[in-house]
């Protein structure tokens, strides 16, 4: 597929491959710029739900125009293979970086990180939007500490509580990464902006203690567990985590949505004035 050619951008070099879908840095012919596509393996493209999946995370992506916030800059809706073109941002997840044990890298950003990640959920909330799919594989973070939220493909408009929408609402279809979903999304019911704070919160726990709140044997037992079972505080895999940030994420964590804080900029506020760990990292040398 290298060189090939879609509505003027050629493909130059596979960033990532997924189940479903490969990123690709490809340059505008006409212009040398460079920028990234997202777009249906081969065998994937006659999928209609993948299509539809595809381009509705496109559409919701470009109504988003935040820093924090990967930049939609096209969307190709090819009956032939849909796509979407992106900014430019190379840069590995934050799974990726845990998975590859970069915790200095980790422990210097942090604080940094769960500032930009948290004003980027409090945008997206904002923008009537629930992301639904938080977790580290979905937070990108360059050399620099520059921090983007990618993938809205789960993303779902905030319902408005209505007595209404309550008698005839039919049940959400479940829809998440396991290790990271709220109870609420798990039992399909109505989401709002809460449901990616306990998201954030699983995500926060894994990012500075390297694994997430809870494991399971089977994904059932995973499930249960964010249902019903409390999360050891983070000080327990890490002793290095302050008081004050264990508490936030475990308040992130709650179970019942009133219990957690009740929107981004009070997660924000509250990261404003604490530390996340009691000792600086250690920074490595340039070069």
């Amino acid at each position: 597929m290298a060189d090939e050619v879609i509505d003027g951008y050629k493909l130059q070099n596979c960033m990532a491959t997924g189940q479903s879908s490969q990123v690709w840095e490809v340059v505008e012919v006409s212009s040398h710029r460079h920028f990234a596509m997202k777009l249906l393996l081969p065998e994937k493209v006659n999928d209609a739900a993948l299509r539809r999946s595809i381009i509705h995370e496109a559409n919701v992506g470009k109504q988003m125009a935040h820093p924090n916030v990967i930049r939609i800059v096209q969307v190709g809706k090819n009956l032939k293979n849909p796509y979407y073109v992106m900014e430019y941002f190379p840069a590995g997840s934050l799974k990726l970086r845990i998975m590859r044990k970069q915790y200095d890298f980790i422990k210097e950003r942090a604080h940094s990180i769960f500032k930009q990640s948290a004003t980027a959920l409090a945008y997206i909330t904002a923008s009537g939007w629930v992301h639904r799919d938080v977790k580290p594989d979905n937070m990108l973070v360059n050399s620099a500490g520059e921090l983007r939220i990618i993938d809205f493909a789960l993303a779902r408009r905030i319902e408005k509580p209505s007595f209404f929408g309550k008698l005839f609402r039919k049940k959400a279809q479940v829809a998440g990464t396991r290790s990271y979903m709220s109870p609420e999304q798990i039992m399909g019911e109505p989401l709002d902006g809460r449901a990616d704070i306990y998201s954030f919160g699983a995500a926060a726990y894994e990012i500075s203690t390297y694994r997430p709140p809870f494991r399971g044997m089977t994904s059932q037992e995973l499930l249960q567990k964010h249902v019903t079972e409390k999360a050891v505080s983070p000080q327990y895999h890490n002793p290095d985590i302050t008081d004050e940030f264990a508490k936030l994420v475990l308040q992130c964590l709650a179970k019942k949505r009133e219990d957690r804080p009740q929107n981004f900029h009070e997660v924000l506020k509250t990261l404003n004035s604490i530390r996340v760990y009691k000792t600086e990292a250690v920074k490595k040398p340039e070069g």
